[in-house]
């Protein structure tokens, strides 16, 4: 169990980082259901309600989302679901349950780069942004590979285009964190494939993801793609799984990920 000794409600985003800076050990708040799982002290713990950073709009070129929104109102937003094929409410739906959904936050988990994240897989697949209150709007690649500083994520960026994608993952039951998951999106001739869970964050398979997009997606070529993934990419081992376990999941998943997304652009 947690432990905060202060809290702290501020209405304007310069007050809510000079409280976060400090000191060490004062953290920002999201819906705290992670930190439950670990034994951290927390100086001040800074709740950002008041800052009205729970709302998800479309703005014409880009899908806006608050970093207070819920990973609940990912699953059952209408816009999300008719987007992208709804990778995103997929990506979501089965995590723990309804409760839990409706008090995580999506600046909590996009921040703290979990690496069981399900969410930060799909988002990776798509032409994602997140916006820093001191580092900036920056593309979620990147971010996710920056060292950890602090900093207050603001909102996500999702760019509004054409892209087609799929979401996957292995789960022992129904609501049990997932074993592996991936992600394939496909946007004109350009792929990109995403395996999280490894137990590692989420990372894109580059050259897999560029080779694919040069040839005809035939049986063999997808095959081709799926195994240079799994080699491509590194695992681990947990409780959940071993790395020569993740591995073959992988290249099935990766496999039938392309092949989900190449039907529905035959559709």
């Amino acid at each position: 169990m947690f432990t905060i000794l202060d809290i702290a409600q501020p209405d304007k985003l310069d007050e809510a980082y000079k409280i976060l800076t400090k000191r060490k050990n004062n953290t920002i708040l999201g819906g705290c259901a992670f930190l439950k799982m670990g034994g951290k002290r927390i100086g001040t713990g800074i709740d950002l309600t008041k800052l009205k950073l729970d709302y998800l709009k479309d703005n014409g070129e880009f899908i806006e989302i608050g970093a207070m929104t819920s990973l609940r109102e990912l699953e059952t937003n209408a816009l999300l679901k008719e987007s992208f094929n709804g990778i995103l409410p997929k990506a979501v739906e089965n995590i723990i349950g309804v409760q839990f959904r409706n008090s995580v936050t999506v600046g909590a988990s996009v921040y703290s780069r979990y690496g069981f994240s399900d969410l930060i897989t799909a988002l990776l697949a798509l032409d994602t942004e997140v916006e820093l209150y001191k580092g900036g709007r920056i593309p979620l690649e990147a971010f996710l590979q920056k060292p950890c500083e602090k900093d207050i994520l603001l909102r996500l960026w999702l760019k509004k285009n054409q892209r087609l994608a799929a979401f996957l993952s292995l789960r022992k039951s129904a609501s049990d964190f997932a074993v592996l998951n991936v992600a394939v999106s496909k946007l004109n001739d350009q792929w990109r494939i995403v395996a999280g869970a490894r137990p590692a964050r989420a990372a894109i398979a580059a050259d897999a993801s560029k080779a694919l997009g040069q040839g005809t997606l035939s049986t063999r070529e997808i095959e081709d793609a799926a195994q240079r993934s799994a080699e491509e990419l590194a695992f681990g081992s947990n409780a959940r799984g071993s790395a020569s376990y993740r591995k073959a999941l992988c290249q099935v998943l990766v496999r039938r990920g392309i092949m989900e997304v190449r039907e529905c652009a035959l559709n």
